[in-house]
């Protein structure tokens, strides 16, 4: 049965497993939009509900395909560090859990090659020390005049020569099984005489055993290669003569029979313990560790057979140890594959033709050359040989004389993995440091999505919209990495500045901008972003938090799973949700003030009531979590800038287009000199249209102008050349004027506003237009004191905190209320005015409503009540007080009349 994180683990292939990722996150999103929409849940809520549904489905399944290759990378990285213990665990059966297992068996391997190498080094160490040192000694004694160079010292000392060099003819014969192919002199061989050879070779090593031979039939004849025979021989023997009692017999049976022959040697020693049958075949595989020797006889033995197109084997035996070996009579014509043994497809490629020689004939046929086509596997010393021919060029056949010093092709380095974008992302730009886990910013960020759930729904903004943003502006404060830093600070003090907002006005839009300069705050505090690009890519860091926390999510979700924590925090709610209800039951039942408190507080349970509840929740819940997560873990933005600045080679490449640009300002001050000092008749005459219509005509683009002016000395500064200080003036005068006459084109277009103002009414989006203006104007001098000062680090942040203090002063001026006066006043000045429109303010501007208009026009002014009004002034509880709908409710109740309707057809 597949883990609860790995649901897709049966699934036999990574394709389908994507396409069951993709089918099942869309299926989630759809039921998710369509249970939004059906209860009537607003877009803003469901769109992010619908998103999070979609990417928690994705990450829940991504995570269980890809664990194995995490495990993977990580596994690596430890065995780059030398430990080769690590495994990865995993029960998928498609091409990732294919991939993790071949991992396993890699790593066993490497695991097992890092084991002999180190065995290698000790057990060579140790072979050679004990001829060397007798060696050693013979040669000081002969040198001390202790013996003299008689026979049998010289005897001796041949001896221990022999016996060096057996064992680096061993560790020849390893080095040429490692490099992957040997070289065969096949040629014909009396196995008799083969035997007789090895025979007399063990009687000189002295040891107390009896050697009988057998050979069926006597003259017995195959074709092989017979130093390499004559080596098996050696080792089997070598290996019973060591394992053999004093006393004992060793038997070396040969016979020939149907295209095979068998070699095959018996001791009378102990024997090869059970399950020790293939492990004596591997690389320093022994049976006893105490018997001595350095292991590789009897697998340069497995190598030679195979090597022939054989096999070795130890054969069960009564008493003693059986080794037989079961070899080809003549290798060419069984093949180079026992058949049966092995998939044929393994067997490698015919070999090529002969090339002709230079005259034109063939030439002559080379030794045939048996090639070794290695497999990875644990220990093994041969695996299947194929037969090649040297003239086709598949590689180069290793000579019986080559050794560890041998140079093999080197292949061509391999070209560094480039990381991709997300890589690059996630390594460079926005690494993860030091993070495990994180339960408590997500306990909190859940616990402030539940309260948002029962405090938001079917209320209006106020204290209990507040209370939520205050509770998570301090977690995300709590957990800001750079919480102690003074900007921080600042953000902080303006953002809660801009959160009362919420309290004291009633407007809409007004709170809406409130909360998006406040997020701008917050992104810009929580990454430390100085430049611009830095903050923009900040304020979009808080959105992609969702999908970079996702690993940490699911670590934390992890370990909050256990149950050493789970049950515990899932026992403390069910007790404590029971006794909240029982007790809360109980009072509210016997007190009706307290029963009136409980029905403000208990959240609404209709089915629509709670699929809202639950939006509310995911949406609110997931925005902290995210910006908890930006508040860990930060991005380095400040890395993200705009390119290098290339400056021009010559300053009339900058300065002509800038003087030109200059010009036009030049122009269009005196043509607003003109028409200030002409006045209306000088305008209506050049123009034909009334003063109003004039100034009217291009607010619009006069205000782009000024935005536009800000682009142009941006692209200047990066465009012209600073190096020196004439650099520097040239720049200042040039730019410096532009700024100075672009001021100038702010007051002119707050004067036209003003003008219009005056002649058609106001209203509260002229009013934004002139506050957004006059904050460029603002952003204007800022610049040109940047370079009066020569240093413009300072200047984003600076642009940002305005702005932030600029919407600060426009809530705290109430604008709807403002508009309301003005649009009073010009109606005493002038007897003209739009009820209509008066009547679209929000509840800021009723007081000056009802203050400054009679009562029947105050109230063609005032929303109907039969229409629903503007909300519920006074009618909700604490949660949504509201300042500026409770000063609406009093105006309203103190107004003649008030709660009726309205003819609206007798209204102005």
């Amino acid at each position: 049965m597949p883990a609860p994180d790995r649901p897709l683990d049966p699934v036999g292939s990574i394709k389908t497993k994507i396409g069951l990722l993709v089918g099942l996150s869309v299926l989630a999103a759809v039921l998710v939009l369509q249970t939004g929409q059906r209860a009537g849940v607003p877009a803003w809520l469901t769109v992010p509900a619908t998103l999070a549904a979609a990417l928690g489905v994705t990450a829940w399944l991504a995570r269980g395909m890809t664990a194995p290759l995490r495990q993977m990378t990580a596994a690596a990285g430890q065995m780059a560090a030398g430990d080769y213990s690590v495994r990865v665990a995993t029960g998928s059966a498609d091409e990732v859990g294919r991939l993790a297992r071949a991992f396993n068996t890699m790593a066993a391997d490497i695991a097992t090659a890092d084991a002999q190498r180190r065995q290698l080094v000790a057990t060579v160490s140790h072979e050679l020390r004990t001829p060397l040192a007798a060696q050693r000694a013979l040669l000081e004694n002969l040198v001390d005049g202790v013996r003299t160079p008689d026979a049998a010292t010289l005897a001796a000392a041949l001896a221990q020569a022999e016996r060096l060099s057996d064992l680096v003819e061993d560790l020849l014969d390893l080095a040429r099984v490692d490099g992957g192919a040997a070289v065969l002199d096949l040629g014909p061989v009396r196995v008799a005489d083969l035997l007789s050879a090895a025979v007399a070779e063990a009687r000189v090593g002295g040891r107390d055993v009896a050697l009988r031979t057998v050979v069926e039939p006597p003259n017995l004849t195959v074709r092989a290669d017979g130093a390499r025979l004559a080596q098996v021989a050696a080792n089997l023997l070598d290996n019973a003569a060591r394992h053999s009692p004093a006393g004992g017999t060793i038997t070396v049976r040969a016979a020939g029979e149907d295209g095979w022959w068998s070699l095959e040697v018996c001791d009378e020693g102990p024997g090869i313990p059970p399950g020790q049958e293939q492990a004596v075949f591997t690389r320093f595989g022994t049976a006893d560790p105490a018997g001595g020797g350095t292991g590789l006889g009897l697998s340069i033995a497995a190598w030679v057979c195979e090597l022939h197109g054989g096999s070795i084997a130890a054969v069960p035996s009564a008493s003693g140890a059986r080794i037989r070996a079961v070899l080809p009579r003549d290798p060419e014509a069984t093949g180079p594959v026992r058949p049966g043994s092995v998939d044929p497809a393994l067997a490698g490629p015919a070999p090529a033709p002969a090339p002709a020689g230079s005259d034109g004939s063939a030439s002559p046929a080379p030794h045939p050359v048996w090639y070794l086509k290695r497999f990875p596997g644990p220990a093994k010393a041969l695996q299947v040989p194929h037969r090649m021919n040297p003239a086709a060029g598949l590689g180069r056949p290793v000579a019986p004389e080559d050794g560890p010093g041998t140079t093999a092709p080197t292949p061509a380095p391999a070209l560094p993995a480039r990381p991709g974008a997300v890589g690059a992302l996630t390594t460079e730009l926005w690494p993860e440091r030091g993070l495990t886990t994180a339960p408590r910013p997500l306990l909190a960020s859940l616990a402030i999505g539940a309260l948002a759930a029962v405090v938001l729904p079917d209320r209006e903004v106020g204290l209990g919209a507040l209370l939520v943003l205050l509770l998570s502006g301090a977690l995300v404060l709590m957990t800001a990495r750079y919480r102690t830093r003074p900007w921080t600070h600042l953000s902080a003090y303006l953002s809660l500045a801009l959160g009362a907002l919420l309290v004291l006005r009633a407007a809409g839009w007004l709170a809406v901008l409130a909360l998006l300069v406040v997020a701008v705050l917050v992104t810009t505090a929580l990454t430390g972003a100085h430049r611009l690009p830095a903050m923009l890519a900040g304020a979009a860091a808080w959105p992609l938090s969702a999908l970079r926390g996702l690993p940490l999510l699911g670590r934390t979700l992890t370990a909050m799973s256990s149950r050493t924590l789970l049950w515990p925090v899932l026992r403390t709610a069910a007790v404590s949700l029971v006794a909240l209800v029982v007790f809360g039951g109980l009072f509210a039942s016997g007190d009706a003030i307290f029963g009136s408190w409980v029905a403000h507080l208990v959240p609404d349970l209709a089915w629509d009531g709670l699929i809202l509840r639950t939006f509310v929740l995911v949406v609110v819940a997931g925005t902290v979590l995210a910006a908890c997560y930006l508040a860990l873990n930060p991005p380095r933005v400040d890395r993200l800038a705009l390119p290098a600045a290339r400056p021009v080679a010559r300053a009339w490449e900058w300065l002509v287009p800038v003087g030109l640009v200059l010009a036009v300002f030049v122009g269009f001050v005196a043509a607003q000199a003109s028409a200030m000092w002409g006045g209306h008749d000088y305008v209506r005459r050049v123009t034909g249209l009334s003063y109003a219509d004039y100034v009217h005509q291009g607010f619009g683009q006069l205000t782009v102008a000024t935005a536009l002016t800000l682009a142009t000395v941006a692209i200047a500064v990066r465009r012209a050349p600073r190096a020196t200080a004439r650099d520097r003036l040239l720049l200042r005068a040039a730019l410096g004027p532009l700024c100075a006459l672009t001021l100038v084109v702010v007051a002119s277009a707050l004067f036209r506003m003003a003008v219009y103002q005056q002649a058609y009414g106001y209203t509260v989006l002229r009013v934004l237009v002139d506050a957004f203006e006059l904050w460029l104007g603002l952003v204007v001098v800022l610049v040109l004191v940047a370079g009066v000062r020569w240093s413009a680090a300072w200047l984003p942040r600076a642009a940002l905190v305005s702005g932030a203090v600029f919407l600060l002063a426009l809530g705290l001026a109430n604008p709807e209320g403002w508009v309301a006066r003005q649009n009073i006043e010009r109606y005493a000045d002038t007897g003209k005015i739009d009820t209509s429109y008066l009547a679209t303010l929000g509840p800021d501007a009723v007081p000056a409503i009802v203050e400054g208009l009679p009562a029947d026009l105050a109230r063609c002014a005032l929303p109907d009540p039969a229409d629903g009004g503007w909300g519920r002034a006074g009618d909700g509880d604490v949660l949504e007080w509201n300042l500026g709908r409770s000063q609406a409710a009093a105006a309203v109740g103190a107004l003649p009349g008030a709660g009726t309707s309205t003819d609206r057809s007798r209204c102005p």
